[in-house]
């Protein structure tokens, strides 16, 4: 990539950061003004407070927020020691099981664990989701781990490092703008798989987008599904804003 190249990319990254929250304000605020300037009924006034509405997006914040907590706890300890060269044969088989989450139908997977488990509310949704969410962080952890350059590794090795040492001041710090990226994506697609939490009690937007399909109260379902593609919009943007300012100085 040429340095012009470089430049425009930048300037074109950094008017995305600008301009990303600002549109989701906008289509968030008209269409919230939209749906209380329209006649509504006595079913829709009561899904339509302001209370419903912050309940319903701090539920669905919660189950997001959370499954990406698991996510990060689990996936990134998993994807260091899946690049050891101890446990580098049984590598295929957890990349396989995540693989496997993140293919199968997200409803099919909330679906079956609640059968498995009978478990209702913010588990039965968080537990499933974060299954199907795993693969992202996993992947890009162990592929930025394995991209450090096998020199870098040995330097620090040659100046009386520990293998801890060097895995914590020159393999991760490499690896975080990867790491970042894959919790972007973890995070965007929670937010996306959070409203069918509807399904186990879960709560979150999708009570709204349900309510709104099953009565065929049209404000109460454009309400609920642009309030949750305003909310992925904006923890994109939010990842992205991480990727920006905390990888490593000299990789920005």
């Amino acid at each position: 990539m040429t340095a012009a190249v470089a430049r425009q990319q930048q300037r074109s990254d950094r008017l995305r950061l600008l301009v990303q929250p600002i549109a989701v304000v906008v289509l968030v605020c008209g269409v919230l003004v939209w749906a209380f300037a329209q006649d509504l009924d006595s079913i829709e006034k009561q899904s339509l407070t302001a209370s419903s509405l912050l309940s319903a997006t701090w539920d669905h914040l919660v189950i997001s927020f959370v499954v990406t907590a698991l996510v990060l706890v689990v996936a990134v300890p998993l994807g260091v020691v899946l690049t050891r060269p101890w446990a580098r044969r049984v590598a295929p088989v957890f990349l396989g099981i995540a693989t496997i989450g993140q293919a199968s139908p997200a409803i099919g997977v909330l679906v079956l664990f609640f059968l498995a488990t009978g478990l209702e509310g913010l588990w039965a949704a968080v537990l499933p989701i974060a299954f199907y969410t795993l693969l992202p962080v996993l992947r890009n952890t162990m592929v930025g781990l394995q991209g450090v350059d096998p020199a870098l590794i040995d330097a620090g090795r040659g100046i009386g490092m520990s293998t801890g040492a060097v895995l914590r001041r020159i393999e991760l710090p490499l690896a975080v703008p990867l790491i970042l990226a894959g919790l972007r994506t973890a995070l965007v697609l929670a937010v996306g798989v959070a409203t069918l939490a509807v399904f186990v009690n879960g709560g979150g937007l999708g009570l709204l987008i349900d309510t709104g399909y099953k009565l065929a109260r049209f404000p109460v379902l454009i309400t609920g599904a642009v309030l949750a593609v305003g909310l992925a919009l904006l923890v994109d943007w939010l990842g992205a804003v991480a990727e920006t300012y905390l990888g490593p100085k000299g990789l920005r």
